[in-house]
């Protein structure tokens, strides 16, 4: 079911980006939402440089980086209001998403990830796990910033 729920996630957030009406393309789009859901690839640099995210996406990766930091910072304990603060983070980012191409690819890289952590942190039932898991959703910003400008 986990699998599943990813799997929609990321097919909502390829026609997103890419909202065509045109059927192959459609389906072109929910094939590479199957093969960046198998794959493990790591994020990739363009040619040793990061790659440009559009100015409409970026509010919402700072944002989410921002509640995440100072869940952090101020010891908090309320993990489940966090996830639902991300995830409607995450949803903004996906619907204000224009790119295309390797950096839009290299960005899924990225995403998948962090969209699994939100979800887990959803699901989550102890503080103990919820804190690992915001710590793994710090690290996911960081990575971000590493590969992403």
């Amino acid at each position: 079911m986990k699998k599943i729920i990813v799997l929609v996630t990321g097919v909502v957030f390829f026609w997103s980006c890419n909202n065509s009406s045109d059927k192959s393309t459609h389906k072109e789009t929910e094939n590479q939402a199957i093969h960046h859901q198998k794959s493990s690839e790591a994020v990739e640099l363009n040619n040793g440089k990061k790659w440009v995210v559009n100015d409409e996406m970026k509010p919402f990766v700072l944002k989410g980086e921002e509640l995440a930091n100072t869940y952090i910072q101020n010891g908090q304990s309320d993990y489940k209001t966090l996830a639902e603060q991300l995830k409607k983070q995450n949803s903004q980012l996906i619907k204000s998403c224009t790119m295309d191409g390797k950096s839009h690819n290299e960005l899924h890289k990225w995403l998948h990830p962090h969209l699994q952590a939100v979800e887990d942190l959803e699901k989550v039932t102890d503080a103990a796990s919820a804190n690992k898991i915001v710590l793994k959703l710090q690290h996911s910003y960081e990575q971000y910033h590493q590969y992403f400008n």
